[in-house]
């Protein structure tokens, strides 16, 4: 039997990293050592709600949710006098036009019955790292804030880790945010650029071989999420498999396990209804990017595989700048990439010395482009399975009805 994953994630449920988060309820094969919420697309007390309640609705209590930083890096500044130069009752701006007062759209989220971690999201970092070293993987897809605290911590946090990926940047890209940023990025630039800054040592050290993983916007916008797509998941959801009947239980009532799941589709496409109509309001018709699941499922790819690739995943001799590679679904691009943080018009911009004119060497793997229609193919069909850790028989319900399906380890 492969072994098995050992993976953190750092989120800021968001609307897409709910989807993410459903998708890894459905891999079989990776321990979830813990779930960190950032502060980002709500207050980080709502990102904490909205995960515990993404994962009561599903089921999976066990999983242990680590509070993380009420406020950024570099929040509340200090005037000339030493106070602070804002109102003790400010608050940085969220992205509730994005997703919704709560962060979860149309969704209905159940109230927490189970408290978060008393373990800080920064110290989890730490334990999940020293617990695993060289094997675990670290998806961040909110801001950076808990990474950089836990480096803060434990300086060699870099070392210890098999790989990191990240979510977030606009590298020569119009922004989402401003004109040329991106919304993880410019909630705490600090800590990305601080947390590039560690690995990046880490690599110029020689200790570090697996550069981090960065997927900008301009990637992972291809990632449309359609209601038509969201109408396949759904149905897919309802149909038996291979022609299996109707489960017979003897009381005529779907399955918990299925009926849990079914609940939480139909919670998902509440929150995707939002999530369309915030991007037809923005511009781009009724489509939804959902940039985060694709970053959590490429690492788990990318960890699965026992190919070594020519870029920086492998390899004894560090990757020249320009470096091309390949990564599951995406193809790459290694460069030196630093942020700005003191631009009047540009702070929170990610910026790639494409050219080399820094002299650096470098300290990232940047997606550029993805097969968005392969990986929205395989969410789908993942979404529409469900959770199927056991191998057995489950079954799947989406409100209409219930059918049963056989479950079997997929092949990788």
């Amino acid at each position: 039997m492969p072994p098995r994953l050992p993976l953190f994630l750092d989120c800021d449920p968001g609307i897409d990293d709910a989807i993410a988060l459903g998708y890894l309820l459905c891999q079989d094969d990776v321990d979830i050592i813990g779930i960190a919420a950032s502060g980002g697309n709500v207050s980080t007390a709502q990102v904490c709600a909205n995960a515990q309640g993404w994962l009561e609705l599903a089921g999976r209590t066990d999983i242990p949710i680590h509070p993380g930083s009420e406020f950024p890096t570099a929040w509340p500044t200090e005037g000339t006098d030493g106070h602070s130069a804002m109102s003790p009752n400010a608050e940085p701006e969220y992205a509730d036009l994005t997703h919704g007062p709560t962060g979860a759209g149309y969704a209905r989220l159940p109230q927490p019955a189970t408290p978060a971690s008393t373990i800080s999201a920064a110290q989890a970092w730490v334990d999940a790292a020293r617990s695993h070293p060289g094997e675990l993987i670290g998806v961040a897809i909110g801001p950076s804030t808990n990474l950089a605290l836990a480096i803060a911590i434990e300086p060699e946090l870099p070392n210890l880790m098999r790989r990191l990926f990240i979510m977030g940047g606009a590298f020569n890209y119009r922004g989402n945010t401003l004109p040329t940023t991106e919304w993880n990025v410019t909630f705490d630039p600090e800590s990305t650029a601080s947390v590039f800054a560690a690995f990046d040592h880490a690599h110029r050290e020689g200790i570090h071989r697996a550069l981090p993983v960065i997927a900008p916007i301009e990637a992972t916008e291809a990632l449309e999420m359609t209601p038509a797509r969201l109408r396949t998941i759904l149905d897919a959801a309802l149909e038996p498999l291979d022609g299996a009947p109707e489960p017979q239980d003897g009381t005529g009532e779907s399955s918990g396990a299925g009926e849990r799941w079914g609940n939480w589709l139909a919670q998902m496409a509440e929150a995707l209804r939002f999530y369309f109509e915030f991007h037809e309001w923005d511009g781009l018709g009724y489509i939804a990017h959902i940039h985060d699941p694709f970053v959590l499922a490429c690492a788990l790819e990318w960890a699965r595989s026992d190919e070594i690739t020519t870029t920086s995943a492998g390899g004894d001799e560090p990757s020249a700048n320009g470096t091309r590679g390949t990564l599951p679904w995406a193809t790459t691009i290694c460069a030196p990439v630093d942020v700005e943080l003191t631009g009047k018009l540009t702070r929170g911009e990610t910026v790639a010395d494409w050219l080399g004119r820094w002299g650096k060497g470098v300290n990232a793997e940047i997606i550029r482009t993805i097969d968005a229609q392969t990986f929205l193919d395989h969410l789908g069909e993942t979404l529409s399975k469900g959770p199927h850790h056991d191998h057995e028989t489950q079954t799947v319900w989406a409100g209409a009805g219930t059918h049963r399906r056989s479950r079997t380890k997929p092949e990788h």
